[in-house]
C-alpha cells in the first residue's frame, strides 16, 4: 500500500479506499496502525530477542517492542511512516524487504503482520525471502486470515479525493492454508493461535 494518498491518510488529511480491479471499494482505515490494536499484545509476548518488523508502517510494533526493552527494527517503502516511527523514538528504515536487509541471519524474530502476509502478491515467494534474514533459532510470526476464509491475490489501487494511484498485486492467506504454503518456502509452521479475533502462525526454518 504506498503512494501519495496513503501518507496523507496516515496523517489524517484524507480518507482513501482499497479499489479492487472488479469495481469493488473498501475504506482502508490508515490511522488505525498508529494505535495499539486488540491482539497485539499475544504477538508482542513472542517476540523474544531482536525482530524486524516487515512492512512496519507508522512503527506501533517496534514502538511497543521498545517499551519492553526489546532490540527492534522496522523496514518499510512508504518514506512518511518511516519518519513517523523514528520520531516516536523508534528504529525504521525505508527499505523493500526484497532488498538489502540489515542483520541478515541474525534476527531472532520477524513479523508479518497487518495483513503483510499480502506484499508483493506472492505469499510463497514472500516467504522465501523472509526465511533469508532469520538466525538458525529464529521464528516468523505471520497475520493470517481466519478460519475458513479462502486465499487469494487480488489487483488492487489505493483512491483517494485526488484520484486512484497505481494497481499492485496483494495477497490474502487463510490460516487454513499455511501448512501447504510455507513447506515450499522451508519453513514449518510451529505453531497456530488467535488473539481478539486475530489469527497467526509461527513459522520456523
Amino acid at each position: 500500500m504506498i503512494g501519495e494518498a496513503y501518507e496523507r491518510a496516515l496523517a489524517g488529511d484524507v480518507s482513501i479506499e482499497v479499489e479492487y480491479d472488479s469495481g469493488a471499494r473498501v475504506p482502508l482505515d490508515a490511522q488505525r496502525w498508529l494505535r495499539p490494536i486488540a491482539g497485539d499484545e499475544a504477538l508482542l509476548d513472542r517476540c523474544a530477542g531482536p525482530t524486524l518488523d516487515v512492512g512496519s508502517g507508522p512503527g506501533r510494533l517496534v514502538l511497543a517492542l521498545g517499551e519492553r526493552g526489546v532490540p527492534a527494527l522496522g523496514i518499510d517503502i512508504t518514506p512518511h511512516a518511516v519518519r513517523l516511527t523514528r520520531r516516536a523514538g523508534g528504529l525504521a528504515l525505508y527499505r523493500d524487504v526484497f532488498g538489502r536487509v540489515p542483520g541478515t541471519g541474525r534476527w531472532r524474530r520477524l513479523l508479518l503482520a497487518d495483513g503483510n502476509i499480502g506484499i508483493g502478491g506472492d505469499p510463497a515467494g514472500l516467504l522465501r525471502r523472509v526465511a533469508e534474514p532469520l538466525g538458525p533459532d529464529g521464528r516468523a510470526l505471520v497475520e493470517l486470515r481466519p478460519p475458513g476464509a479462502p486465499s487469494r491475490t487480488d489487483r488492487v489501487r489505493l483512491r483517494g479525493p485526488a484520484g486512484a494511484g497505481p494497481w499492485f498485486a496483494w495477497a490474502r492467506v487463510g490460516v487454513d492454508d499455511v501448512p501447504a504454503l510455507v513447506a515450499d518456502a522451508g519453513l514449518a509452521v510451529r505453531e497456530r493461535w488467535s488473539a481478539a479475533g486475530r489469527y497467526f502462525a509461527t513459522l520456523t526454518p
